[in-house]
Order: structure tokens, then C-alpha cells, then sequence
């Protein structure tokens, strides 16, 4: 007993003399007047502070001596607090596994043929049992700034004012699936948004995403281009629970913001489905990578869909339309030209991972924390 009091004094002293950076003791306020045996349970020491002890007389038996990553619950670390506010539970998906297609289409200047050929993509995907469908960023008009005024479309006025969401809405209600409308130019009063479009079973809008970031980039002798020139950028993220899960949208270089993706999974989204249109230069580099990334980082599925390339447009696009696992894994994808890449998503995996690597239990709140702006500031949001 003499020899337990004389440790916790020992403790006490390093305590007081703010000796924190090399000891941890037991978080229970009340341990030092306690008449607690120590152990390895109740104690934890780094071995410097074991060494401090030892310099005052009192002395630890090896057994009692741990590392205070591997003796600290996770718990000490505040997981919870890494996310601002808590992150949501996943919820339950309405279906566990289904088939998605991506449309990797060819895009020209006839908008006309262009929505009919979109049209047909997304029956014949259907018809090979696509329960969602994932469209290519702006895939009604050439990627250019030149065209984004021409080609822009009143999505909210809809009806002829929007030709291409008309079709969207339509097909969706008659094929009974969700589509992910890629993206098309969008006028809005006097500005202009890159916007994507989601249509759930019954053709109705169910959420629309303004691209948050624009891709405004120059790699000199490679390629530079300003979307800012003609587009404003969008101010809230996308989340929307659909019939196939919830899903977080991104377009093209939204992707590239690892903070958004992780918003969308403190969100409980099951998957990320990110229309894009990367280029040549950063295709081969970033595209696949990227994806991966953002799949492995939040544990959750990532879908991806460019326009086919055609090297004699003003703007070549990579094409490499993929389906990202939960574990980093790519699960399917295509080459450049146009296809229709059809694949399996099994939300029953995301949950087998999360148990593998439980991060969300592992994260640091006592050092970090992602905020979600809108959420904190609109707790319905």
C-alpha cells in the first residue's frame, strides 16, 4: 500500500510539473485520491516517464510499462469530435445490391443528336438491367467557353427551356431507374452554372448540383482553361437519397477537393458519383488515381463517367469511365472511346470494410476536425 501511494505521488509531482508530453494517467479524475491498486489497467507510461519515475525512487515492473498508442482507448481520442457537427450514421440503403452504368458518350456540336444519342444510351443501359445510370459531364454541348452560352438550357423552367432535363425526367419515369445526369451548361438569370441534374424512379427532380469548383487551371505548354470566363460557381454540396442509396454528387474537378467528399461521407453516403471531363495531360496522372482516393479516404463506393474522346474537338477528353470500390479496388472501367460500362455495386462490401479498417472509430478529434459549414449553420441541411 506504501508502495502504491508512493507511485501516485510520484504521478502527482510529474503532473504538477507539466511533465504531460511524456505521461498519461488514468482520465478519472478522482484516480489520485482513489485506493486503487496499480496496474497496467489503471496506469499508462510511455518509457520516458517511466525513466522520470524511476529518477524519484519509485520503480515499474515491465509489465506495467506501455506505449500510449497501443494502451489508450480510441475513445480518449474523441473520434467522434473529428467530424463538426458528428458525422450521420450510414443509413440503411433501400436496396443492397444493383447494377449501375456509365455512358461514356461521344459529344458533338448538334444538340439535337446529342440528347437523342443520350436517349439511347441510357435505354439500351437499362435494358441490360442498370438500376442507375451516370452521365458524362456536359454531354449536351462541346466543352468550351464559347459554347456554355450557346448550349445552356433554364433547367428550372424546364419544358422546352430545357430540352435535355426534359428528356431526363422523361426516361427516368418511363424506364422506373435513377439517373445521374452528368452535367449540362445551365443559365440562371444572367449567370451561368455547370449543373447536374439527379431524377429518381417517378422522373422527378430530386436534386440538382452546381459544380463548387471551377476548373480554372495552367500548365504552360499543356493546357490551360478558365472555366470562371463564363461559369459561377456553386455554393452548397449535393446529397440526395435516392431509390439506389444515398449518393453525394461532385463534378469533374470537384473531385480533386478531398474536403467535399468527406463531407458527403460524415453525410452517411453509400456513394460519390462525380460526372467529369478530365484532359489529357492530367487524365493519365490524376483521373484514376483520384477516384481511388476519394474511395479509400471515406470507405464508400466512387462512379465516374467523361464523354468519349475525340481528338479533333477544341477540348480532348481522358474518357476511363470507373467504378471505384469501397477498398480502393476498381471494380470496372473502359478506354477512351465510347461504351457503356455496366457493373455491380454491393453496399454489403462498404460495410465489411468499415468493420476491416473501423477508421471512424480511430480518427483524432483531440488533434483535428473537418467542419461542415452548411450543416453546422443549418442543422436541417
Amino acid at each position: 500500500m506504501n508502495h502504491c501511494r508512493k507511485m501516485k505521488a510520484g504521478f502527482q509531482k510529474i503532473l504538477n510539473a507539466s511533465f504531460s508530453s511524456t505521461w498519461y494517467s488514468n482520465p478519472n479524475p478522482n484516480f489520485f485520491n482513489s485506493s486503487k491498486t496499480l496496474s497496467s489497467k489503471t496506469l499508462f507510461f510511455t518509457p520516458s516517464s517511466s525513466s522520470i519515475l524511476r529518477k524519484r525512487g519509485i520503480n515499474i515492473r515491465s509489465n506495467q510499462i506501455h506505449t500510449v498508442v497501443s494502451a489508450m482507448g480510441s475513445s480518449s481520442y474523441k473520434p467522434e469530435q473529428a467530424r463538426v457537427p458528428p458525422a450521420i450514421p450510414v443509413p440503411s440503403p433501400p436496396i443492397t445490391k444493383f447494377k449501375i452504368a456509365l455512358c461514356q458518350l461521344s459529344v458533338t456540336e448538334d444538340k439535337k443528336r446529342n440528347i437523342a444519342h443520350a436517349r439511347k444510351a441510357i435505354q439500351e443501359a437499362a435494358e441490360k438491367g442498370a438500376e442507375l445510370v451516370l452521365l458524362p459531364e456536359i454531354w449536351n454541348s462541346p466543352y468550351s467557353n464559347d459554347s456554355f452560352p450557346v448550349y445552356a438550357e433554364d433547367i428550372d423552367a424546364g419544358g422546352d427551356a430545357s430540352p435535355s432535363t426534359a428528356m431526363l425526367s422523361e426516361v427516368a419515369r418511363s424506364l422506373k431507374i435513377t439517373i445521374v445526369g452528368g452535367s449540362i451548361p445551365e443559365r440562371c438569370g444572367d449567370r451561368l452554372y455547370n449543373a447536374c441534374c439527379v431524377y429518381g424512379k417517378d422522373g422527378i427532380l430530386k436534386a440538382k448540383h452546381r459544380k463548387i469548383h471551377l476548373f480554372d487551371i495552367d500548365i504552360p505548354g499543356k493546357i490551360t482553361f478558365m472555366e470562371s470566363k463564363t461559369l459561377t460557381p456553386g455554393e452548397t454540396p449535393t446529397i440526395v437519397d435516392t431509390d439506389v442509396g444515398r449518393i453525394g454528387i461532385g463534378i469533374c474537378y470537384d473531385i480533386r477537393f478531398q474536403e467535399l467528399a468527406t463531407i458527403y461521407a460524415s453525410r452517411g453516403a453509400h456513394l460519390l458519383c462525380y460526372p467529369g471531363a478530365f484532359n489529357m495531360t492530367t487524365g493519365p496522372l490524376h483521373w484514376e488515381l483520384l477516384q481511388r482516393a476519394r474511395a479509400v479516404d471515406n470507405q464508400l463506393y466512387v462512379a465516374t463517367c467523361s464523354p468519349a474522346r475525340d481528338a479533333g474537338a477544341g477540348y480532348t477528353a481522358w474518357g476511363h469511365s470507373t467504378l471505384v470500390g469501397p477498398f480502393g479496388e476498381v471494380l470496372a472501367t473502359t478506354e477512351h472511346d465510347e461504351a457503356i460500362v455496366i457493373s455491380e455495386i454491393d453496399y454489403s462490401v462498404m460495410d465489411l470494410r468499415r468493420t476491416n479498417l473501423p477508421l471512424e472509430k480511430q480518427r483524432r478529434g483531440d488533434l483535428y476536425q473537418l467542419v461542415d459549414v452548411q450543416r453546422l449553420n443549418s442543422p436541417t441541411a
